[in-house]
């Protein structure tokens, strides 16, 4: 669909804007058109180079008001229509417009045909991965027979057909049990349930079987069932990995942090916000991916660089080649370059027998992701350099030099210039990998994607625990909100964990939240100037019974409403709450 392909939130124009402002944005932005918007996002028309070209050579006012010549006969599509569709049309680009009018999008002729070669390709592996099940399933020294949900034989190998001596063209087609003795096959279908090592008795001979349910769509869509006459076999490895990813999708065992972790198909879509400061890194980092440019993400710890670096290497040239991630921060320093380059065998006491090739031999034709690459010592930053200018690598104690071909994206949480001038860093290799910048916002700059970032993690961690979805009162999202998440992202998927797992109520208050959001909390109110100083001084300086005496007054006054008698008071609403629990009024 357009809306997997298009470019989102595009830069556009307002009708005010002269000539001379949107031929100094479309040369800014090297674009050759530019949709033109109202102050409700509604489109209006498409300002094109033609356009300008035509105003410069005929007309000498270039203070005009762009909305005065734009091209309002455009055709607009939708984000539900398939590029199949929209292929044809005769435009280099195509507004993307929701229901009521809005632009969301554009999409060009290179977003078009970026869809189609990813499109081709996913046909092409299929097909690869096709035969080379069919050449695994007949090379195979162990029995294989595939049957579908009804039990009926689907596939059986040359290797099956000897054992029982029947000629596939008469198993296949068939129910399971008419061919093969005492099978199971047909039951693993229904039950669901992986066997693995059983015995089976088959022509009078006790022989070790497999029987493997597939999984696709959360349904049993069939099993494979595994004769083996010499132990364990590869193919049966080989058919456990290829069905991991289409086994049964139950939330009690797909947990949301492990999925997380081991997931780098993430997309710029899912990352979540809809801030200025967050759609301007995404744009920043869409550009980033169609290039092979090195790429330097910065930011604080927990805001999300490695999801940004797999989002990069998702859309990138390099996407069908590994991710490989790499903590610099987290390997002791005499194992970095044997970690990074690799080794070979006899290179050190202790070397693995036929050696181990390194982070970035692992990474050839994908994307190395060297985190906190500010922790690498200056010796292997020299080595570090010398592999970026050569593009190949040599292995510990090796001779051999081996060319790689892998998309380097570093991110750090410190300062690199900072450490550059210090001599810290050397200078060479942070222009190196310093091609293109992506600076990620920390949380408390972009505040109005955290109640959509609370949505989400609240969801997820609830469904991960299997308990009830869970909200946040509107005083609790308020804290959220003013808190400075010094831990960004991860410190609030942290908290929400925390509270979702000790509070047994469906709404979390303020009072549920942890301590040290209440302790921040009070430092804001310390330092906000009280809007009736004197009420809350004269109730400290003469004891609880005259605090008591002032806030009743001030609830009286307010008529029950306590957000107005906290206004009244000077003081924030969780303090006037905790003062109501301390004097006993309700």
């Amino acid at each position: 669909m357009v809306k997997n392909w298009m470019t989102p939130s595009p830069y556009a124009i307002l009708p005010g804007g002269t000539i001379r402002e949107a031929a100094e944005k479309m040369e800014k932005l090297r674009v050759d058109c530019l949709p033109v918007i109202d102050d409700n996002e509604q489109f209006l028309g498409m300002i094109t180079l033609r356009n300008l070209f035509s105003h410069f050579l005929h007309e000498a006012n270039h203070e005009e008001l762009a909305s005065s010549f734009l091209n309002r006969n455009v055709v607009c599509i939708r984000p539900t229509d398939s590029i199949l569709d929209v292929k044809s049309l005769p435009y280099s680009h195509l507004p993307v417009l929701d229901d009521s009018g809005k632009l969301i999008g554009v999409l060009t002729q290179r977003d078009i045909l970026e869809g189609f070669s990813k499109y081709m390709y996913k046909l092409q592996q299929r097909q690869i991965s096709v035969e080379a099940l069919a050449a695994i399933s007949e090379s195979a020294f162990e029995g294989i027979a595939v049957v579908d949900e009804n039990g009926m034989l689907q596939e059986f190998n040359e290797a099956y057909c000897r054992f029982i001596d029947i000629k596939r063209e008469d198993a296949i087609g068939r129910h399971v049990t008419e061919v093969i003795d005492n099978t199971n096959l047909h039951i693993t279908v229904k039950t669901g349930v992986a066997q693995r090592g059983v015995l089976q008795n088959i022509h009078g001979q006790d022989m070790v079987v497999h029987r493997i349910p597939i999984w696709r769509e959360g349904r049993v869509v069939g099993a494979i069932g595994m004769l083996i006459f010499e132990g364990v076999s590869e193919v049966y490895k080989i058919y456990e990995r290829l069905q991991e990813s289409n086994r049964k999708n139950d939330p009690q065992k797909d947990l949301f942090t492990l999925k997380e972790e081991r997931d780098s198909r993430i997309t710029i879509d899912q990352i979540i916000g809809t801030s200025d400061e967050i759609l301007h890194v995404k744009r920043i980092a869409r550009k980033a991916a169609r290039t092979a440019a090195t790429v330097l993400i910065t930011g604080e710890s927990g805001t999300g660089k490695e999801m940004f670096a797999k989002s990069i290497h998702h859309l990138s040239p390099f996407s069908t080649g590994p991710f490989i991630s790499v903590n610099c921060g987290a390997i002791p320093e005499h194992l970095f370059e044997s970690e990074l380059f690799g080794y070979e065998e006899g290179a050190f006491t202790g070397a693995k027998k036929g050696g181990k090739p390194g982070k970035f031999e692992l990474a050839d034709n994908g994307t190395i992701f060297l985190d906190e690459i500010g922790e690498l010592p200056l010796v292997m930053q020299t080595k570090l350099l010398r592999v970026l200018q050569e593009k190949e690598v040599e292995r510990v104690g090796g001779v051999k030099k081996y060319q790689i071909n892998a998309r380097i994206i570093s991110a750090t949480n410190r300062d690199l210039k900072e450490m550059v001038d210090k001599g810290a860093f050397r200078e060479d290799l942070y222009y190196r990998i310093n091609i293109i910048q992506l600076p990620l916002p920390p949380l408390r700059e972009r505040k109005k994607d955290i109640p959509i970032l609370i949505a989400h993690y609240m969801k997820k961690i609830c469904e991960k625990y299997q308990v009830p979805v869970k909200s946040l009162s509107a005083e609790a999202v308020a804290a959220f909100m003013n808190y400075h998440w010094r831990g960004n992202i991860r410190e609030m998927a942290n908290t929400i964990e925390r509270i979702v797992t000790l509070v047994d109520r469906i709404t979390i208050e303020i009072r549920d939240l942890p301590l040290s959001i209440h302790n921040k909390i009070e430092e804001i109110q310390d330092t906000t100037p009280s809007k009736a100083p004197t009420l809350i001084a004269e109730a400290k300086m003469e004891g609880n019974l005259k605090e008591k005496e002032i806030v009743l007054q001030a609830l009286r006054q307010a008529g029950g409403n306590k957000s107005s008698a906290a206004n009244i008071l000077g003081i924030h609403r969780t303090t006037l709450y905790q003062k109501l629990k301390k004097h006993g009024i309700y």
